[in-house]
């Protein structure tokens, strides 16, 4: 497959088209419609995308998760993509709240997570607070404090990313003319949470990964360190050559390393 690095491709195209889905639709949940595509069969796998984007940008991955004999679940975060929002202010755990809710109609008693970015965080925040319903958690390129984050520096590759991402809410959201205002009540969520201490940390008792590029943009690389030190039996893995955006940049090397981490789970 060829690297799209500096995201040329993902900004002229997009990810790869999702494949053709066993089952898809919206989950209403306290008022607002969470939008999901299942695909395969076998154990089930979640796939939390990051802000701003949509379910779309998994499309190298879900491929690759169904021919290795697991049933894909992607999900729009609320406001993202399909899925509409309400008035209230976007929190992880409001989000965590709608991957439950999926989970529950789809009779999907328990599931690993990969989450991308915020998907990451709404991930941990579900192996937190609903362990029973978390198989494990492939947490990549996020931060669980605000001491993670690095001061980010504008460039062409954040620009096509950008890009991209206000050409998708156009043509998918409910609500295609309110870009700037989704963007500034993702940003305020961004600006205050997540705010998990080390002892809500040393608390989590699910499978995680803790999973970095080698040049991600966001997020401090000690930070991601602190966050494997601190989650009991978490593991520390960094991507070479890649950033923020693994999964679009390069990836073979991405579902290779979800896939192992996958396979390792009992």
């Amino acid at each position: 497959m060829q690297f799209d690095d500096e995201l040329k491709t993902f900004e002229a195209e997009g990810a790869a088209p999702l494949p053709v889905a066993n089952d898809q639709g919206y989950i209403e949940n306290n008022g607002v419609r969470i939008w999901y595509s299942t695909y395969g069969s076998g154990d089930p796998v979640i796939l939390l995308h990051g802000g701003l984007g949509h379910s779309g940008n998994w499309g190298y991955q879900v491929p690759a998760l169904v021919s290795a004999g697991r049933r894909v679940i992607v999900i729009d975060s609320r406001g993202h993509g399909r899925s509409t929002r309400d008035a209230q202010p976007y929190t992880y755990h409001l989000m965590a709240t709608d991957v439950l809710a999926v989970m529950d109609a789809l009779a999907i008693e328990k599931a690993a997570i990969v989450g991308w970015s915020d998907g990451a965080c709404i991930a941990l925040v579900l192996a937190s607070q609903a362990p029973a319903r978390i198989a494990g958690v492939f947490f990549f390129a996020c931060n669980m404090d605000p001491s993670g984050t690095r001061e980010v520096e504008p460039s062409p590759l954040l620009d096509r990313c950008f890009g991209r991402h206000v050409k998708d809410y156009a043509a998918l959201s409910a609500t295609p003319d309110r870009f700037e205002e989704f963007l500034a009540a993702v940003g305020l969520m961004m600006k205050t949470e997540p705010n998990y201490t080390a002892d809500d940390l040393a608390k989590i008792r699910v499978p995680v990964a803790i999973v970095l590029g080698e040049h991600d943009e966001f997020i401090k690389p000690e930070h991601a360190a602190y966050l494997a030190r601190s989650i009991p039996g978490a593991e520390l893995i960094t991507l070479p050559g890649v950033s923020h955006f693994a999964p679009l940049q390069r990836p073979d090397l991405f579902n290779d390393t979800v896939l192992s981490f996958l396979d390792g789970l009992a």
